[in-house]
């Protein structure tokens, strides 16, 4: 929470650079100062987006296609992994077993013979600025088994049908709550299940949850308006209905997506993907003061009612900033790769092989 200040100021601060050049070629380098901060500056965002993307590109995704898994979860999912997101690692190690072994059911091959492997990027915002923890897997659609010749070979798997997405996320929600269930923070009881009594969480949780309740249903907090909507400007028409995604399904609130597919040659569409998912929370050009001194907040798209901008006060800004702060040891960016087929699941690479022994695919937008 320290951080919320310095950060703040970035906001509106133009950002500060140096020249560095060389004297003896003339070759000159644009350095960007650094606010040494994680978690919303969009000077500092922007360059790690940039960054991250170019090294899972150019030295941990191999040349095989790469399927992208979305998985958003229910609000009071969402107010639990924002209160406990120590809980975020388990609710993805289930998430990545349920889809790897779908590749591996469709690729024919057993778990001891093949296996796959992801980045997931956990991005805690929405477009709103508002705080909604939800997951972005890159996974290899299909898996990598053992050749004759002790050579990883790549088998691709197909496109899951709707019918099958809906089965997955059966499967995910049914895993989900039996672990959530088990770790003691869900409560079933005649048929019920609910939140365990969030008085047992640490004074920092007490203290963040009434922000993040109220940032995930896009209401205000404290201040004068504490509990109220926060106000929004209509700029564009209304839309009567969304048409039915493709290879999208929804569930009691949680929502699983797996329609974007890069091809093995798109590196391009690749890095272009991977900027989505490692993209800051805030840019610049979508927060602005008006003439009375309220901060406007552009949509990237319009919502379905016509709205384009919300308006808050600074303090009510803030308020959703200090939401979405994350601990400093919690990291963004998680890589899974098991070592089923020896020696290299990734494609016997051995920069992919350094960065999967890292543990983490770069740093990564909180």
């Amino acid at each position: 929470m320290h951080s919320g200040p310095a950060q703040l100021k970035a906001l509106y601060v133009a950002p500060l650079q140096f020249s560095a050049g060389c004297g003896d070629c003339g070759h000159d380098k644009l350095l960007a100062f650094s606010c040494k901060r994680r978690g919303f500056c969009p000077s500092c965002g922007a360059r790690r987006m940039v960054q991250t993307a170019a090294h899972l590109v150019e030295h941990f995704i191999p040349l095989v296609p790469v399927r992208q898994w979305v998985l958003s979860l229910p609000i009071p999912l969402r107010v639990l992994l924002a209160a406990q997101p120590e809980l975020v690692t388990p609710v993805l190690q289930v998430v990545h077993r349920v889809i790897t072994r779908f590749l591996l059911g469709r690729a024919g091959l057993k778990a001891d013979e093949a296996d796959s492997g992801a980045v997931t990027l956990i991005q805690r915002f929405g477009s709103a600025a508002n705080l909604n923890i939800h997951l972005h897997c890159l996974v290899l659609d299909g898996v990598y088994r053992c050749g004759a010749d002790g050579v990883p070979v790549f088998v691709q798997a197909g496109a899951p049908t709707d019918d099958e997405l809906h089965a997955l996320l059966h499967t995910v929600i049914a895993r989900l709550m039996k672990m959530l269930t088990r770790r003691g923070v869900l409560i079933e009881e005649m048929g019920q299940t609910y939140l365990a009594d969030p008085n047992a969480d640490g004074d920092e949780a007490r203290t963040l949850r009434p922000l993040q309740a109220a940032a995930i249903t896009y209401r205000i907090a404290f201040g004068p308006r504490a509990g109220q909507k926060v106000l929004t400007l209509r700029g564009a028409m209304a839309r009567e209905g969304m048409a039915r995604e493709l290879l999208c399904s929804d569930i009691d609130g949680f929502s699983l997506h797996a329609a974007v597919r890069v091809e093995a040659h798109e590196r391009k569409r690749l890095e272009q993907l991977c900027r989505y998912i490692t993209r800051p929370a805030l840019a610049d050009e979508r927060v602005q003061l008006n003439a009375a001194g309220q901060v406007e907040l552009k949509l990237k798209t319009p919502w379905r009612d016509g709205t384009t901008h919300l308006v808050m006060s600074p303090l009510e800004f803030l308020q959703r900033l200090a939401a979405r702060a994350t601990e400093g040891r919690l990291s963004c960016a998680r890589a899974t790769a098991q070592a089923a087929p020896d020696p290299l699941p990734w494609g016997a690479r051995p920069e992919c092989e350094a960065a999967l022994a890292g543990g983490a695919a770069g740093a990564a937008q909180g």
